[in-house]
């Protein structure tokens, strides 16, 4: 799968400028996003643009009431990141060391770049970035994971985030529910105590064997978000809905000249719109019950 995504990234190398040593760039200024949205290459393919459109204007798809349309004063201008790390999972996240916080840290040897980025901390008209370089992806030091370094002190503070996962850990949590609860309860170890959050796996893909997998190991990542008692909200990404959607349609999906599905992972932005548009429901529920947690209640 990683080599699709750097396939991907080809026309868009040259476009990427002379990048700051991660020292100076941690003395720059940094203004945190108010929403913060982590995932894979699924978001670099097609749902970084409907994640920044959807969570920019909550107010238009998520008809809130008086007292949400209170609640989200909380997050201030709703100034939106959206953040793609390659072959990345929730696990890769927490790791201090070694293969997993790689996936995150370490450069890509052929086109230096590792991730899209976009909304408010990528102003720029390329969307690729390599995380580590520039001051806002200064998410790798020696001995922290990616979120401990990422949530530090003065550095990002949103007031809601949201965290996209599912195709790279697939075979790990449809084969083993011990690593799905272990992987939930280290990622509240790494998180601010008090962070408003949303957990969504990613949308099912185009063969039926790629997300009978992911199914399973959406099921036990469930599971494993109850039985640590998480207080993050937990969307299921594959659903009849989006599966019926998804699976086997062609128009949503990258073809190659031959008009065949050259890329079954990753659905396209069209997929990503739709994907949105059906789970809609479930993510408005989402925000408002996490920024509802972090106020007072209304007599």
């Amino acid at each position: 799968m990683f080599g699709i995504f750097t396939s991907a990234l080809r026309g868009a190398v040259c476009a990427v400028s002379v990048l700051s040593a991660p020292f100076a760039a941690q003395a720059e200024e940094f203004t945190s996003p108010d929403i913060l949205v982590l995932g894979d290459s699924q978001i670099s393919f097609g749902s970084g643009p409907a994640f920044v459109e959807f969570f920019t204007d909550i107010k238009k798809h998520c008809n809130p009431d008086p007292i949400q349309k209170q609640q989200l004063t909380s997050l201030g201008e709703m100034k939106v990141s959206v953040i793609g790390v390659r072959s990345t999972s929730l696990h890769s996240w927490t790791a201090r060391k070694g293969r997993a916080k790689g996936a995150v840290c370490d450069v890509d040897p052929k086109w230096k770049v590792n991730a899209g980025s976009y909304g408010y901390v990528n102003q720029t008209a390329n969307q690729f970035v390599q995380i580590g370089r520039g001051k806002n992806y200064q998410f790798c030091a020696a001995g922290k994971s990616p979120f401990e370094e990422m949530f530090r002190e003065d550095y990002y503070d949103p007031g809601l985030l949201l965290m996209s996962f599912l195709g790279n850990s697939a075979k790990r949590w449809a084969n083993n529910p011990d690593l799905a609860v272990k992987d939930v309860e280290k990622m509240h170890a790494h998180l601010p105590k008090d962070i408003p959050c949303i957990f969504m796996t990613t949308a099912p893909a185009f063969k039926k064997s790629i997300t009978d997998l992911r199914r399973k190991a959406q099921k036990n990542l469930q599971a494993a978000f109850e039985k640590t008692g998480s207080h993050c909200s937990f969307v299921p990404g594959v659903t009849p809905q989006t599966v019926a959607a998804n699976q086997g349609n062609k128009k949503y999906f990258r073809l190659n000249k031959r008009g065949m599905v050259k890329d079954p992972f990753h659905p396209n932005k069209a997929a990503a719109k739709n994907f949105f548009a059906l789970e809609m429901g479930g993510i408005c529920k989402a925000i408002f019950d996490q920024i509802g947690m972090q106020q007072p209640s209304v007599n």
